[in-house]
């Protein structure tokens, strides 16, 4: 597999900025004018990139209410019918090319989840540089096929996948020529709880997988995507919603824009944090190693000839004497010339 993507001009690789995505996907609230507020409210908050879903509720499920089509799962969409969940929930496709040019527009990659070919053609007409996978569609072969078929990146969400399932639509990706693989650890649970995340698969997945990984997370708050990075993950998405009091099939789990920017902020500092792999000094720190580390130095006044012992030298802040590795050596010798008390130690001065 790929370890270097780009995206619009966007690089994804093992040394890039993590890339962080703001899902719209039904937090418009059937509001062209919502959606490209949120466009604007996720750059400001410092998203990477706007992913959409396209889909209609009768590309993605039938219009039928016997109790197959019956959502009683214990999910926070219980009593309703999936075609009616996603008439409310998708975004309207005549609206998709005007919010990627506002995307654009605001210096933000654009990209969507497509559910079906039809999306695929769509989103090909778009001009999208990227896929996304959802997590209930990595067991959709033929569909995973048809998007690899694109030559594009594609980025797959593993919330409802097996290793075996991961496997198979990695192999889909590869049988149509195309390596270009992001995998994003997920947990399809809305809201996640913590003890279902296991973020440790992040670097099992990356190591078993050959690929880059990221986190598509359904949490509430920060602080799994910032761990996430600190394990590995090059990508993080989350929902983005302007204020979750509207309501809708998505705000539960969404972030509002001061709590995405704060979430974006710590995890460049996460990433400064990180770092590189380093046992050498900084300057500041070679000065405040000099100040406020030990060293040998003379305590009490010492004449020439005299012999130093514990009662005339000691290892004491500040690190401008010999290092204290040398004390036993410097015990029983004798002083080339007279020392003031407060002396650093040196071997200029031992006989």
């Amino acid at each position: 597999m790929r370890n270097k993507f780009i995206i619009e001009g966007r690089v994804i690789d093992n040394d890039s900025p993590v890339f962080v995505i703001a899902e719209i996907s039904a937090n418009h609230n059937g509001s062209f004018e919502n959606a490209v507020k949120i466009i604007k409210e996720a750059k400001k908050a410092g998203a990477d990139a706007i992913k959409l879903q396209t889909y209609t509720a009768n590309t993605i499920t039938l219009d039928c209410n016997n109790e197959y089509f019956q959502i009683k799962q214990g999910t926070i969409w219980d009593g309703t019918t999936l075609h009616k969940l996603y008439q409310k929930a998708y975004t309207p496709w005549e609206w998709q090319p005007k919010l990627k040019k506002v995307a654009e527009e605001e210096g933000l990659v654009c990209f969507s989840s497509p559910f079906d070919k039809t999306s695929v053609d769509f989103l090909e007409k778009m001009n999208i540089q990227a896929y996304k996978i959802a997590s209930f569609e990595i067991t959709d072969i033929p569909l995973i096929e048809y998007v690899a078929s694109k030559g594009k990146p594609i980025i797959i969400s593993t919330g409802i996948a097996t290793l075996a399932d991961i496997e198979e639509a990695i192999n889909a990706c590869k049988r149509m020529g195309n390596n270009q693989v992001i995998l994003l650890k997920c947990t399809s649970s809305y809201p996640a709880p913590m003890e279902e995340v296991n973020l440790n698969t992040i670097p099992n997945m990356r190591e078993t997988f050959e690929t880059l990984v990221g986190l598509s997370d359904h949490t509430l708050g920060q602080e799994v995507a910032i761990a996430s990075v600190a394990l590995g993950a090059k990508v993080i998405e989350k929902h983005f919603i302007l204020d979750r009091s509207e309501g809708g099939p998505d705000s539960a789990f969404s972030m509002e824009p001061e709590e995405f920017k704060n979430m974006v902020n710590s995890i460049r500092n996460v990433e400064k944090a990180l770092g590189t792999v380093k046992y050498d000094l900084s300057e500041k720190t070679k000065k405040s190693r000099r100040l406020f580390s030990r060293s040998l130095f003379i305590i009490k006044e010492v004449k020439k000839g005299e012999i130093f012992t514990e009662g005339n030298v000691k290892s004491i802040r500040p690190g401008l004497g010999m290092h204290t590795r040398y004390y036993n050596d410097i015990l029983g010798k004798k002083a080339k010339v007279d020392i003031e008390e407060g002396t650093p130690l040196t071997w200029d001065l031992v006989e």
